[in-house]
């Protein structure tokens, strides 16, 4: 893995996403302290990620079901003024 500042990031920008493509791993670092900001790596098929877990909000949530004659005209969603 190489760290490259957001200088050189902008001014290299086409051939370090053909390194990232290749595999590699690369860390973007900004400000003087050239601290880590951002990390390019390999885009991976999300078909091949396993699911992930909602953790503390695992069944948390409550149901929600929206009857069949439910009616809402477009001006009444974007009325700002409905709910004051």
């Amino acid at each position: 893995m190489r760290t490259i500042p957001v200088a050189e990031f902008k001014t290299n920008f086409s051939a370090i996403l053909k390194d990232v493509e290749k595999g590699e791993k690369i860390a973007i670092s900004y400000g003087r302290k050239k601290e880590g900001v951002a990390m390019l790596v390999p885009f991976e098929n999300t078909e091949e990620m396993p699911k992930r877990k909602l953790g503390l909000l695992q069944d948390k949530g409550a149901s929600m079901k929206i009857m069949p004659d439910f009616e809402m005209t477009d001006e009444e969603v974007l009325n700002e003024k409905l709910y004051d």
